[in-house]
């Protein structure tokens, strides 16, 4: 089947409000589109024919690569049985009470029911519902406001958009909610002192929360959320010691933790969670992306006992819960989460981030952790980060009017490679999909290095930058 690109491009600039664009530019035709036809494996397909390697696995979240029909047919064997019926009442689906178990036995210890919803976002709305409605039922209507971190990413919505530490999901929105407060971010290269080792910094990330909570009051302050890897922030690694000295503040001050596992869930980080790798103990759990790795749209809440028992306490009191949605536990999402986990586990991808993202992260230090023009070459797993500076020995920034990342990120895409430009400072991202091989990592990099060479030439050429290094 043909497709004439520029026709649907067309229809398309007149027809599709996109997420994260600038608006008036791509309808007037100012800027570029593409569309995407096929993909397969760790490769995407466009309408012109150009294939390209997803290196950030769409949204960090097609962990087993596309084009998997294992999928289709469990969907397809799925719709015949029951397309559909809601979780209200007490209903529920045969896929829908396997996946819960599934997930509850991966899950770290002490974990107890799982509520399902469509997204990450939706998913830490429901956290903030639950953390409100966990502590009005012990008596604590003062305790309510939730820290979240700068640069944390917990979606886009009035709340979790408010949980979100990124000053582009506030700017023009009239947010953070006022219940909503963020702490220190835990970015070892951007820390102030640069005498300071990883260990005294986690020192002095916890001290902040401390600070804040005492600041805002004790009694008032409800829960952290965090995500175990900072994600969409830089995909920033926690310091040495980090979730360590948090939990001794949360267990200091009777507050619970929401651990955020939306982009380290299910296999990323070469762990079940992020939650286990650090021993965060979290209080509950968000999960999506690679619960399904984004074949249907699939997210969960998953609940520790101590704040189960509360909400039992609760309805017993004051009757059924007043939170729920129409899609709420839908059949064909838990068929195809359940298809997931069983490549995951058959194809052992947990074990392939390990191993596959050991080798990226020493691939990624060789290419680049000299580099003139890369201050940080970060990363865990399957996730990795290069952030750019214009004195990689003083940690100095990059003037942002020469838009440094985008750059390299076009770049990258002239080499037929995926990776994000992050919309915190000049960072280019990296989430390949679960699947990735070695030799894929090689490519990956090799590809990686002539178009950041490309823009490093091109700023000098231009007079933009001086290496620090001559």
């Amino acid at each position: 089947m043909t497709i004439n690109t520029q026709k649907w491009l067309e229809t398309d600039r007149n027809t599709i409000f996109h997420a994260s664009t600038p608006l008036g530019q791509y309808a007037r035709g100012e800027m570029g589109g593409r569309i995407i036809t096929g993909a397969e494996g760790i490769r995407i397909k466009d309408s012109n024919g150009t294939e390209l390697i997803d290196a950030f696995a769409g949204l960090y979240c097609v962990n087993i690569g596309y084009g998997r029909m294992e999928m289709a047919e469990a969907l397809y064997e799925q719709a015949k049985k029951l397309a559909y019926y809601h979780t209200y009442v007490g209903h529920s689906n045969e896929a829908l009470i396997e996946l819960s178990q599934r997930i509850i036995n991966k899950a770290p210890a002490g974990m107890s029911k799982v509520y399902y919803g469509l997204s990450g976002s939706d998913a830490n709305e429901t956290q903030i519902k639950l953390v409100w409605y966990y502590n009005n039922v012990l008596g604590q209507p003062q305790k309510k406001k939730i820290i979240s971190r700068e640069r944390g990413y917990h979606g886009s919505t009035i709340a979790s958009g408010s949980l979100t530490g990124l000053p582009l999901f506030h700017a023009h929105f009239d947010l953070p909610l006022e219940r909503i407060h963020h702490t220190a971010a835990p970015c070892y290269y951007r820390r102030e002192d640069s005498a300071m080792s990883e260990q005294d910094f986690s020192r002095w990330c916890a001290g902040q929360l401390e600070a804040k909570i005492l600041a805002e009051g004790p009694d008032t302050v409800a829960a952290l959320i965090a995500e175990p890897v900072l994600g969409t922030g830089g995909i920033v690694p926690p310091p040495a010691g980090y979730w360590a000295e948090i939990r001794k503040v949360l267990d200091k001050y009777e507050v619970l933790l929401i651990a955020d596992e939306v982009v380290c869930g299910f296999g990323r980080l070469g762990a079940e969670f992020g939650s286990i790798y650090y021993d965060m103990q979290p209080d509950l759990m968000t999960i999506a992306k690679g619960l399904t790795s984004a074949y249907q749209p699939l997210s969960g809440v998953i609940v520790g006992d101590r704040v189960w028992q509360t909400l039992e306490r609760g309805t017993d009191d004051w009757g059924a819960i007043g939170h729920g949605y129409t899609y709420s536990g839908h059949p064909m999402g838990a068929a195809a989460a359940l298809c997931n986990l069983d490549i995951i586990e058959r194809e052992n991808l947990v074990g392939n981030a390990e191993t596959t993202g050991a080798h990226l992260q020493q691939r990624m230090q060789a290419a680049f952790a000299h580099h003139p023009l890369v201050g940080d070459c970060r990363g865990i797993g399957l996730l990795a980060a290069l952030e750019f500076s214009a004195d990689p020995a003083k940690r100095t920034p990059l003037d942002p009017a020469l838009k440094v990342g985008p750059r390299i990120a076009a770049a990258c895409l002239e080499q037929g490679l995926i990776a994000r430009a992050m919309p915190h400072g000049d960072i280019l991202g990296f989430a390949p999909p679960l699947v990735v091989t070695p030799d894929d990592i090689d490519d990956i990099v090799a590809r990686t290095e002539k178009a950041v060479n490309k823009v490093t030439d091109e700023l000098v050429r231009n007079g933009e930058w001086r290496p620090a290094r001559d």
